[in-house]
């Protein structure tokens, strides 16, 4: 077994693929397989089943591939501390971000970064706020930019951004050209919400408490896994929803949707760095959270 045949196996896993897998590192199928087969012979027991026409890792299989995206993190880990031994900012970054950050605010910051740093590559992943969270504190993700705190004392936050939440209502709703809403018909009114990991749905359901409102006592017409989706179901009538106000920028510019203000409920909220507890950042990963202070966020270490 050697980090190669680690790093091949990670790819089957990761493209549900041996061919997709071969294409990823530059080998035939055939020459993936059998290093697959090398490594089920060393551990001796079957590591991917070929269901249909995808290859699925078996429970060995898990197990090998959460450590094998460890070993390969700690490699990489390695060469660029000692390439930041000798002044050079080089190596894989990965990052992650939750919708509204990943979609809307890191790619610009990411291809800013990568062009005074053009030998750092930087690798970002977009999922719910609870995916990026567990993907930090599980060493995937060297950091991670989310919309919420979390409880989880395995990584530490910081506030970065300041961001600024919405009511959102479709062009011709009786809503459009008001100022403000009551709280009280906010709630009565068919609401579109974000999946429960969202870090979206969770500022709301924190200000919704704040402001003496049940959270579930929301009138959900529909359950949504993405902004986009969100911003589509109100275009089309299905109910209103709270937003980042940048999600909805190009929606609120094309007169498809308005904003409203509520009355009594605060829409500020905050993105927060989130790092590893205990993790020492990589040279490239300081120098990525220098940046992201320069640009406006901030970090207190």
């Amino acid at each position: 077994m050697d980090l190669w045949q680690l790093k091949i196996f990670t790819k089957v896993i990761e493209t549900r693929s041996f061919s997709g897998a071969g294409r990823a590192v530059h080998l035939s199928q055939p020459t993936v397989s059998s290093h697959i087969k090398e490594l089920e012979d060393h551990f001796g027991c079957r590591l991917v089943d070929r269901l249909s026409r995808e290859a699925v890792p078996t429970a060995a299989g898990e197990i090998l591939c959460d450590y094998a995206q460890r070993m390969l993190s700690l490699r990489d880990e390695l060469e660029a501390t000692i390439a930041g031994l000798h002044g050079k900012i080089r190596g894989r970054l990965a990052v992650g971000g939750s919708t509204i950050p990943g979609v809307y605010i890191l790619p610009s910051l990411v291809g800013a970064f990568t062009a005074r740093h053009p030998e750092v590559t930087i690798s970002l992943s977009v999922g719910d706020t609870e995916t990026v969270i567990e993907g930090v504190a599980g060493g995937r993700l060297d950091l991670g930019v989310v919309g919420a705190r979390t409880a989880d004392r395995r990584v530490r936050q910081t506030p970065l951004v300041d961001d600024r939440l919405c009511l959102v209502v479709p062009a011709g709703h009786p809503w459009a050209e008001a100022s403000e809403v009551s709280l009280e018909a906010l709630m009565a009114e068919p609401f579109i919400i974000r999946e429960p990991g969202s870090g979206t749905l969770q500022s709301i359901r924190e200000r919704l408490g704040q402001a003496g409102a049940d959270p579930d006592g929301l009138r959900v017409s529909a359950e949504m896994g993405s902004t986009q989706a969100v911003i589509q179901g109100i275009k089309s009538g299905l109910g209103v929803s709270i937003l980042s106000c940048v999600a909805v920028a190009d929606a609120l510019a094309a007169g498809s949707v308005a904003t409203v203000a509520i009355r009594g409920l605060s829409m500020e909220r905050r993105f927060y760095l989130t790092r590893h507890r205990r993790r020492t950042p990589s040279p490239q990963a300081a120098a990525f959270i220098d940046f992201l202070k320069e640009t406006g966020g901030s970090d207190d270490g």
